[in-house]
């Protein structure tokens, strides 16, 4: 893959930069909404690509491989044209759905036995098999297979778990350099840095990974219970040992703050189900603040859920238009909410990597996170 990094911010780590896919240009810092089905909950492709401008989705291969599976996508020709996307996807390995969702799994050195959360059956991942779906998919990057510790975690079952999740890389990588794509298009592969919240074994993990030469690296493990701080200080320390010459992918985060802390400290590229989940809560995220759109105060309020934003919601509809859906439970109430709260996500990283490239980067992200932060509601009800 190639990466062109375009501009560090002076006092910190941020960067701004883009890498090229088949499937076209995406620039960072970028956020990827969450596909996992091969759709973002509530919001269409249309949405996605003409009024929210998405450049990367995530897909999930866990997901994938269950329902509907690698037979009917290769008769579709792959998920692109399943799900009639024509730019970048990313899929997970699986891994962290096997942690979270199978009520039994069994890690064995050559990969992980699990049981399908959906109808209890039996199921053996090894790394080339994960490879071999990835390619069955066609997604542009595929991550390797991996442990996702839990938290809190001790120290020897890290360890041990960082042994085992480097074995499966390298595994992953041999698999992926003697098959091709199915597609007729290059495919990436990025490697996942593991080691819980001990900077020992971060280091570690990714000594071990960078000799690989994946086209990426993550930072998996994370956001799974820890403090903030404590994420943050194990995001700025792992990405001191990521090679810069390459893209770096914080997993399953997160909230807006987040994201802003975790740019400051080298980190790329996110993805999280927050944008979507929260909206279909009537949760909402805007340039002053966070509301709940069901809450009575908007019955009357004849004003956009942001002034301020271009989305397709707030160009047409008020808070108490959209309340009444809720109210109804009309199903336009998560499209128009999650249309929003994604456009906002989108748009948050999109001006962050201005302001990068503006060298302003620092000051602006100081006094953003105060105003976006997930716990920061508008004054007077907004």
């Amino acid at each position: 893959m190639k990466f062109t990094l375009q501009a560090k911010d002076q006092s910190s780590k941020a960067r701004a930069g883009f890498f090229e896919t088949a499937h076209g240009i995406v620039e960072t810092p970028v956020f990827m909404p969450v596909g996992t089905q091969g759709t973002v909950k509530a919001v269409s492709q249309l949405h996605l690509k003409n009024v929210i401008d998405t450049k990367i989705i995530l897909n999930n291969t866990y997901h994938l491989y269950l329902r509907p599976g690698t037979d009917l996508l290769e008769k579709a020709g792959g998920v692109h044209n399943f799900i009639s996307w024509d730019r970048a996807i990313l899929t997970d390995s699986g891994g962290f759905q096997i942690f979270s969702l199978s009520d039994f799994r069994k890690l064995k050195p050559d990969g992980v036995e699990f049981k399908s959360h959906l109808d209890g059956s039996k199921h053996f991942f090894t790394p080339a098999r994960i490879v071999d779906i990835q390619r069955s998919i066609g997604s542009d990057i595929m991550m390797v297979l991996d442990e996702c510790t839990p938290y809190p975690c001790d120290f020897d079952y890290a360890a041990k778990s960082i042994k085992l999740t480097t074995k499966w890389a390298t595994l992953c990588k041999e698999a992926f350099m003697s098959s091709k794509g199915k597609y007729g298009y290059d495919q990436y592969m990025f490697g996942i840095v593991q080691g819980s919240t001990f900077k020992e074994l971060r280091e570690r993990s990714a000594k071990e990974l960078v000799p690989l030469d994946f086209d990426g690296y993550a930072i998996g493990g994370l956001a799974v219970g820890e403090p903030a701080e404590i994420m943050y200080d194990m995001v700025g320390f792992t990405t001191d040992f990521m090679p810069e010459e390459k893209p770096r992918y914080l997993m399953g985060v997160g909230r807006p703050e987040n994201l802003l802390e975790s740019v400051e400290r080298g980190v790329d590229m996110f993805d999280c189900v927050m944008p979507t989940r929260n909206a279909r809560n009537a949760y909402i995220f805007t340039n002053k603040g966070c509301f709940i759109i069901s809450n009575s105060q908007y019955k009357e309020d004849f004003t956009p859920l942001d002034p301020d934003c271009g989305c397709f919601t707030c160009r047409n509809f008020t808070k108490a238009y959209i309340r009444h859906l809720f109210s109804a439970r009309e199903l336009l109430a998560y499209e128009l909410a999650s249309v929003h709260n994604i456009y906002f996500f989108v748009n948050l990283l999109k001006e962050a990597r201005k302001q990068i490239l503006n060298g302003t980067f620092s000051e602006w992200k100081k006094e953003t996170v105060k105003i976006v932060s997930f716990h920061h509601k508008l004054k007077n009800g907004g």
